[in-house]
C-alpha cells in the first residue's frame, strides 16, 4: 500500500478535472453537485453506467449519425502546451488531452454530479474513508495494453510526489492517506478524513497514465518527455475516444478516432478532430462564419450577432463556472496593503464591464462563487465593491497614500525609513494574454481608472505560455486571467496558503490563516446546506480582503457550424459530446 508523499516545493499547472470541468448549459442546470454521501455505517454505491446514460438520453435530443467519417475542426487562438493529461496547463490543452486521456470518474454536462469514468462505479465503505474503483474490464490503451490499477497507482505516484510540475499536488497530499492496488482492475484511494469533495479533488482530477509508458521516468522528467512534448507519437498513449496523430505547434493538433474504444457507446462519429489555432480571434469568428472550421467557443461579445445572422452558424449561449480576475502579486510590497486592493476594485465600474463590453452576457460579481456553484449567493456578500471612486481614493488616502512629488502617482514610506523607494510606489506592470478581443478593450478602461486615483498601471500583453510562467515565478505587478472553478464549489486551490503558485492558483501569494482554517471545515462538512453556509463565509473572508480581483462572472458562446449535429455545450463540461457528433459530408 502506497502512502501519500509529503508535500515538497514544486511549480504548477491546471486543469483536467474528469474529462475538464471547467467550462459551459443552459436550460437542465438547475441542480447542483451533491457532495460525497455520509454513509451511516453502510457501503455506498456510485451510479451505473447504464443510468448515467440514461439521464443523458432525458436530457439531449441524439440525432442518430446520418453520416460517419470526416473532419471536425475547432478553432482557438491559443495553442496547447502539452500532450500529457497531468501536465495540462490551460483550457485548450484540456480539451485535447481530455479527448485522448480519461480520470476514474467524469462529470455529467447536466448538473456537474460524479458519473463514470474508467470506473464502471465505485464503493465508499462503511467507514467514509475507503473508496473502491472497479475499472471497467474492457479498457485498454491505444495501444491494446489493459487499464489496470497499477496505472492509477503511477499516475497517484506523480501526482503527490511534489517532484513535478503539477497544480493539484498539496490537494492530492491533503485529501489521501493511501492508495493500492486490490486486483488488476480495482484500485482502492483510502481519504484522510470524510471529505465531502473527494471524488471531485482525487479520481475526478487525476489523468489516468499508462504505467508502462511512464512508469519507468523521474517524474522530473515528465515534461520534457517526447510523450508529452509530441516528438514521439508512439508515447502519446490514452485511453479515451481519440488518438494522438501529431502536434504542429503554433499551428494545430490532429487526433483520430479510436476505433477500438473500449466504451463502444462513445466511439466517435468522425474519423479526425482538429485543433486548428487561429492568430486572433477576428480570424477566429470570420473561420467560423466561411466554414473553414465547425466550432469556435469564445465568440467575443461583440461578433455573437455578427455569427447568428451568418446563415452559416449558430451560437450557443449558457451561464457557467468561468470569470475574468486579476491577481495582485503580494510579493510586491504594494500589493500587501488591503487598502490597495480594495482601492483597485472600487475605482472600476465593473456592471459597466459587464453591459457596455461583454455587451450584457456577463454579470458584475459580487463574491467569489459563479453562477453554477452551488454557492452562488450574492445576496449574501459582506462587501460589494460597486462603482465608487471616491471611496477608493479615500481609501488610499486613509492608509496614508499621497502624491508627494506632484506626478498624479501616490506613494508611501513602506519601510519607514523617510525614503521612497520604487517598490513604495503605486505602478506596476500589468500583464494579460496577447490576441484576446475583449482584454484590448478593458485592459486601457482599466488603465484609465487606475489612474484616476493615483495608480498608474503599464500594461504589456505576452503570449499565454509567458502569463503562466511568469505567474509561476510571481515575475509581475498584476496578471490578468480566466478560469473556471470545480462544480463542487470549492475554491481552497485559489486562495489557501498552501496553494501558491505552482502548486496550485494562488499567483497572488495570499496567505490568510483564518481562511484555510475553514476551508478544511467545508471539506468535512457533509451536510449539503451547512457546506454551502461555510462556502459563502469563505468567498465573504477573501472578498473583503480583496484578495483578487473577480471582475465578472460570465455566459460563454459557443458557435458551430450547421454541418455539425449533436454537439451540446455544457457550463460544466465543454468537450464531452464530441464523440457523439456527426458532420454532413
Amino acid at each position: 500500500m502506497r502512502q501519500s508523499a509529503a508535500w515538497r516545493a514544486g511549480w504548477w499547472v491546471p486543469i483536467l478535472l474528469g474529462a475538464l470541468m471547467l467550462a459551459p448549459l443552459a436550460g437542465a442546470q438547475d441542480a447542483t453537485p451533491a457532495a460525497s454521501p455520509v454513509t451511516d455505517g453502510e457501503v455506498i454505491t456510485s451510479i451505473s453506467r447504464d443510468d448515467y446514460y440514461a439521464t443523458l438520453d432525458a436530457a439531449y435530443a441524439f440525432e442518430e449519425p446520418q453520416f460517419e467519417g470526416g473532419q471536425l475542426i475547432l478553432a482557438d487562438t491559443t495553442d496547447i502546451d502539452t500532450v500529457n493529461a497531468l501536465l495540462s496547463d490551460d483550457i485548450p490543452t484540456a480539451y485535447i488531452v481530455g479527448l485522448m486521456f480519461e480520470s476514474l470518474v467524469g462529470v455529467s454536462p447536466i448538473d456537474g454530479s460524479i458519473v463514470p469514468g474508467l470506473a464502471d462505479s465505485y464503493e465508499i465503505g462503511a467507514d467514509g474513508l475507503t473508496y473502491t474503483f472497479n475499472i471497467n474490464p474492457d479498457a485498454n490503451w491505444h495501444d491494446g495494453m489493459p487499464v489496470t490499477a497499477d496505472d492509477v497507482v503511477v499516475s497517484l505516484d506523480f501526482a503527490t510526489s511534489g517532484e513535478s510540475v503539477y497544480a493539484y499536488t498539496t490537494q492530492m497530499v491533503e485529501s489521501i492517506a493511501s492508495y493500492q492496488a486490490v486486483d488488476e482492475k480495482t484500485v482502492e484511494i483510502v481519504a484522510t478524513d470524510l471529505l465531502a469533495t473527494f471524488l471531485y479533488d482525487v479520481p475526478g482530477t487525476l489523468a489516468v497514465m499508462p504505467a508502462h509508458i511512464w512508469g519507468e521516468v523521474p517524474f522530473s522528467e515528465w515534461q520534457n518527455d517526447p510523450g508529452s512534448t509530441g516528438q514521439d507519437p508512439s508515447r502519446v498513449v490514452g485511453s479515451g475516444p481519440f488518438t494522438f496523430v501529431e502536434w504542429v505547434q503554433g499551428e494545430s493538433a490532429t487526433l483520430a478516432k479510436n476505433d477500438n474504444y473500449w466504451n463502444p457507446r462513445e466511439i466517435p462519429n468522425v474519423d479526425e478532430f482538429i485543433f486548428r489555432v487561429l492568430p486572433d480571434e477576428n480570424t477566429s469568428v470570420q473561420a467560423l462564419t466561411t466554414g473553414e472550421v465547425d466550432i469556435l467557443e469564445g465568440i467575443p461579445p461583440a461578433q455573437v450577432a455578427d455569427v447568428q445572422n451568418s446563415g452559416v452558424a449558430e451560437v450557443e449561449i449558457y451561464d457557467t463556472l468561468r470569470f475574468n480576475w486579476y491577481s495582485p502579486n503580494e510579493l510586491m510590497p504594494i500589493f500587501t496593503d488591503v487598502a490597495v486592493r480594495q482601492a483597485l476594485l472600487y475605482a472600476l465600474d465593473r456592471q459597466l464591464i459587464a453591459d457596455e463590453i461583454y455587451l450584457g452576457f456577463a454579470e458584475q460579481a459580487n463574491g467569489t462563487q459563479p453562477v453554477l456553484s452551488p454557492a452562488y449567493a450574492p445576496d449574501e456578500i459582506n462587501t460589494v465593491y460597486n462603482y465608487d471612486p471616491e471611496l477608493a481614493s479615500q481609501l488610499l488616502a486613509d492608509a496614508g497614500w499621497q502624491d508627494s512629488d506632484g506626478d498624479g502617482v501616490l506613494e508611501k514610506d513602506l519601510n519607514g525609513d523617510g525614503q521612497i523607494g520604487e517598490d513604495e510606489v503605486l505602478t506596476f506592470e500589468f500583464i494579460y494574454s496577447e490576441g484576446v478581443a475583449i482584454y484590448e478593450q478593458m485592459v486601457p478602461y482599466m488603465q484609465e481608472s487606475w489612474a484616476a486615483i493615483g495608480v498608474a498601471m503599464v500594461p504589456q500583453a505576452v503570449p499565454f505560455p509567458t502569463l503562466q510562467q511568469r505567474a509561476d515565478d510571481g515575475d509581475f505587478g498584476i496578471a490578468l486571467y480566466g478560469f473556471s472553478w470545480s462544480p463542487d464549489g470549492g475554491q481552497g486551490i485559489m486562495f489557501r496558503c498552501d496553494s501558491f503558485s505552482p502548486q496550485g492558483f494562488n499567483s497572488m501569494r495570499y496567505c490568510n490563516e483564518e481562511y484555510d482554517a475553514l476551508d478544511d471545515m467545508q471539506q468535512r462538512e457533509l451536510e449539503p446546506d451547512a457546506r454551502v453556509d461555510l462556502l459563502i463565509e469563505l468567498s465573504n473572508i477573501v472578498n473583503d480582503d480583496a484578495a483578487n480581483g473577480i471582475l465578472v462572472f460570465r455566459q460563454e458562446m459557443s458557435g458551430a457550424t450547421g454541418r455539425v449535429h449533436n454537439f451540446f455545450p455544457s457550463g460544466f463540461t465543454f468537450p464531452w459530446s464530441i464523440p457523439y457528433i456527426w458532420v454532413e459530408e
